[in-house]
């Protein structure tokens, strides 16, 4: 049956046909007024036409006839059911039928197709033949007769007339409301009944849903017959029928009962009693249409299509049921929009797989106004036996328009994608449409046919906030499971300020969650713009999450330090097919977290595949400067792990208990730690000389880059799992001797040192006695400190030297190094002392380690020096 045309076909006029007895061919008579309808008979079956004898043991009874509109004239169609009850074949070359109309034209039947091949009825046989005639402008059967005839070489023109089928101004071949008739399809006998006939009203138009109960009585599955299908009125007006997308090449299997449905759209005004559905089938060969079964409908029902609030709509598909449930609906604003968010809930109840029609989706308000909403979700999804999908849908509807009494409209369609019929009247007809004869062609379907099936009531709901600590329970197309907000954190990233939320999936289900690779957003207040937003899933391996399991997640926005907001809104989206679907959209209000507090000298501990460390303070202190001091700290970072790996990085900003916040440089090994092994971790960061830096606190965390922890040598975009670790700033103290000066990871130890200088010269001789130990206990990065020595001679002159340690001083106990001073004043010293002191100097500053004073020797020569 076709699928996608709808036309408004009127009774057309076309060209004269005519014919006589002797086979020559005449113009017809005027075509008669229709005479008064008699009342039908119940059925087409309930009057049998009496046998006509055609000689020699053969009878011919005409079975049925039917007339149907063409564009080149009305085609009346009849069956003859020959029997040869002889026991020899007869020759069906030597018997003919005329069609005698009202008017009086007698027209010649032709055989149709196949028909025109049959050339007798074997002895004891029965054989039917269905012949057409081209009757013009008659429309009715009243008044026709089937005169039948034999060749006979001694009648005049060699015809001889042996009977005639008169069809009584009663018959009817329409089956009567709730008759069930017999009749063949694809040569597969069926019980067919008219169901229904409802019309819906949707746009400003009319559509006409017409069902039809087909029984499969035969031994073969019944597919569609390729039938046409047609709405016709009492007047006459007949409108082609689209198969509805949900039964699209439907399959009966023997013994089975379906209900099939038609839709089509009809004018406004159409007078909709006693209208009747209409088979027809093309006969390729004729290229002609001819009328088969019929069937009155009910009286027009107009049915109640609105689905209250968490009512649950089913509808049928290839004879499945799928139950669909608006759900989950809520709203908030945005801009001069409300932004409304549910949920289509589908559940295929069947047996089998079904694939949803196109369907379109709107919003509509009471006032008319209708949001179109994207149905790609919906539209063509298959669902498996039992299977239930969760479409998320979004509209925006202006906030000038009552959000209350909102619907979602669902509308099916079926049909061609081109542009409808213009309408050149305005008054949403389509020419030709008009319910009344025309003398114009069927025009070629060009517009989709498009009815409601359900408007789905939308509860006014605002969205709520969501509270940190608390679990929620949602659904999505993924599947079933609780989440909460564990914090809601905020602190300084560069000149901005990162705001964090971290959340906990748990999978409720008794099945597994699959979860799919998750992009964040972030808006705060009624902002429109996005803010920029990074996610870092806990372990990023972690895509499918057994039944009871948990994971958590970030999702970090940067937002300017200066920006106040009173809430915000997360959402988190999957893709599918390269498309964005929405799987978890909160709000939340300003109800920031405070960062947890380590105390002073306790350990942090960082949580992350593979990365799992705890975190330790060794010293903090300042270095003094002319124009600023520098905070410094060292971190001891000791694996967690049971696995060689490398250690996250460690991001940090100092802050000060005034609220300043400075971040941090940081020196961290790139190799790998052994499990239980540490790490010496350095970081520092200039700050203003008035900076009262008692009670600072240490904001640290883990680097993270494109979702996931990143190690030293990487950049970080951001940092996660945050804590203030309280710091003990020591007050450097310098020692008052040169034993064991540590400058990690080497300890330096003067064991003497001695200054010579020769009788009236200007050079004095210093050596230097020493033990140098390197210390490999804690890996560490590449750390920049310079051993600075400095040398204030007895003149209170100092000078400077950089020592490499390794290099200018190697090794080992005992060494020595020597050096030498020159001045002119030198020449006049007699003895004293010389000062020397160790400096740590990092990033520029520096820090006294010890100092140690001397005495100078004067050496006279003797006179071979002399």
């Amino acid at each position: 049956m076709r699928k996608y045309r709808v036309t408004y076909a009127a009774l057309l006029v076309s060209s004269l046909v005519a014919g006589q007895v002797a086979g020559s061919i005449t113009a017809p008579a005027a075509h008669a007024a229709p005479a008064a309808k008699a009342p039908a008979i119940s059925a087409p079956a309930a009057f049998k036409f009496n046998s006509v004898p055609m000689g020699a043991g053969v009878t011919a009874v005409l079975e049925n006839i039917n007339i149907w509109s063409q564009s080149s004239g009305n085609i009346l169609s009849y069956t003859l059911k020959y029997t040869n009850s002889g026991n020899s074949s007869a020759s069906l070359m030597h018997y003919f039928s005329r069609v005698v109309t009202l008017g009086g034209s007698v027209l010649p039947g032709n055989p149709l197709g196949a028909d025109a091949l049959k050339k007798k009825v074997g002895a004891k046989e029965t054989l039917s033949v269905t012949y057409y005639v081209n009757v013009g402008q008659t429309s009715s059967l009243q008044g026709i007769k089937i005169s039948m005839l034999v060749w006979d070489a001694k009648a005049k023109g060699y015809l001889k007339q042996t009977g005639s089928f008169g069809v009584p101004a009663n018959y009817s071949t329409t089956a009567a409301v709730g008759t069930s008739l017999n009749t063949a399809m694809n040569d597969i006998p069926v019980a067919a009944s008219a169901d229904s006939l409802q019309l819906y009203k949707y746009s400003g138009k009319v559509y006409a849903k017409v069902g039809v109960s087909l029984t499969n009585k035969g031994n073969k599955v019944l597919s569609d017959p390729g039938y046409s299908a047609y709405l016709v009125s009492a007047s006459g007006t007949s409108f082609e029928l689209a198969l509805s997308g949900t039964q699209a090449d439907y399959k009966i299997q023997p013994q089975e009962k379906r209900s099939i449905y038609y839709i089509t759209e009809i004018p406004a005004y159409l007078k909709t009693d006693n209208m009747k559905l209409q088979f027809t089938k093309k006969d390729e060969t004729a290229k002609l249409e001819l009328a088969k079964s019929s069937y009155k409908l009910p009286a027009a029902s107009s049915p109640d299509l609105v689905v209250g609030s968490g009512v649950v709509k089913k509808i049928v598909v290839n004879n499945n049921t799928v139950d669909t449930l608006l759900r989950n609906a809520n709203v908030y604003a945005q801009d001069a929009d409300a932004v409304w968010t549910f949920q289509m809930q589908l559940k295929n109840t069947g047996n089998k797989a079904v694939t949803l029609p196109s369907y379109d989706l709107a919003v509509k308000s009471v006032k008319g106004k209708v949001f179109p909403v994207n149905s790609k979700g919906v539209s063509g999804v298959t669902l498996k036996p039992l299977e239930t999908k969760i479409v998320p849908l979004t509209v925006r509807v202006p906030l000038e328009v009552d959000q209350s009494g909102l619907q979602l409209m669902m509308i099916e369609s079926v049909g061609a994608e081109s542009p409808s019929v213009p309408d050149p009247s305005g008054t949403g007809e389509t020419p030709g449409n008009t319910g009344t004869p025309s003398t114009a062609a069927p025009a070629t379907p060009t517009a989709k046919v498009i009815f409601p099936v359900a408007y789905f009531v939308i509860p006014y709901a605002l969205r709520t906030e969501v509270m940190s600590g608390q679990e929620y329970m949602t659904t999505n197309s993924y599947g079933s499971f609780s989440y909460s907000i564990q914090s809601l954190q905020r602190y300084p990233w560069r000149d901005d300020d990162i705001v964090a939320a971290r959340l906990r999936i748990t999978n409720t289900q008794n099945v597994s969650l699959t979860l799919p690779e998750l992009k964040g957003t972030i808006k705060l207040d009624k902002e429109n713009l996005p803010v920029t937003t990074e996610l870092y899933l806990d372990n990023k391996d972690t895509s499918v999450l057994a039944p009871g399991k948990s994971v958590e997640l970030y999702v970090l926005g940067k937002i300017a330090y200066t920006s106040e907001f009173q809430n915000m809104r997360i959402a988190l989206n999957g893709t599918q097919n390269s498309e964005t679907v929405p799987f978890l959209d909160v709000s939340v209000n300003n109800s920031i977290n405070s960062i947890p507090t380590i105390e002073k000298g306790k350990s942090y501990t960082i949580s992350g595949k593979g990365k799992t460390a705890s975190v330790q303070e060794n010293r903090t202190t300042i270095y003094q400067g002319e124009s600023h001091n520098l905070v410094y700290t060292e971190l001891y970072l000791s694996s967690e792990e049971k696995r060689q790996s490398k250690m996250a990085r460690l991001q940090a900003y100092y802050k000060t208990k005034d609220g300043q916040y400075f971040e941090a440089g940081t020196s961290q090994s790139e190799n790998s730690a052994s499990p239980g092994a540490k790490q010496l971790v350095v970081l520092w960061a200039k700050v203003p000389k008035a900076t009262d830096l008692a009670d600072a606190a240490l904001y640290l965390g883990s680097g993270i880059k494109e979702g996931k922890l990143i190690e030293a040598k990487e950049e970080a975009t951001g940092f996660v799992n945050v804590a203030a670790l309280q710091l003990n700033p020591q007050a450097n103290v310098p020692k008052n001797t040169l034993e064991s000066t540590v400058l990690y990871p080497y300890t330096i130890s003067v064991l003497t040192s001695e200054g010579k200088r020769m009788k009236s010269s200007d050079t004095l001789d210093i050596t230097m006695n020493y033990s140098l130990r390197k210390d490999n206990l804690y890996d560490a990065g590449v750390l920049e400190h310079k051993l600075i020595l400095q040398i204030t001679d007895p003149f209170g002159i100092a000078t400077e030297k950089v020592l490499t340690l390794g290099t200018d001083l190697i090794e080992g106990t005992n060494n020595q190094y020597s050096f030498s001073l020159s001045r002119p004043v030198y020449k006049t010293m007699d003895g004293g002392a010389y000062k020397l002191a160790f400096y740590d100097e990092f990033q520029g500053e520096r820090l006294m380690l010890g100092s140690q004073a001397f005495g100078v020797t004067n050496v006279v020569p003797n006179k071979t020096q002399e």
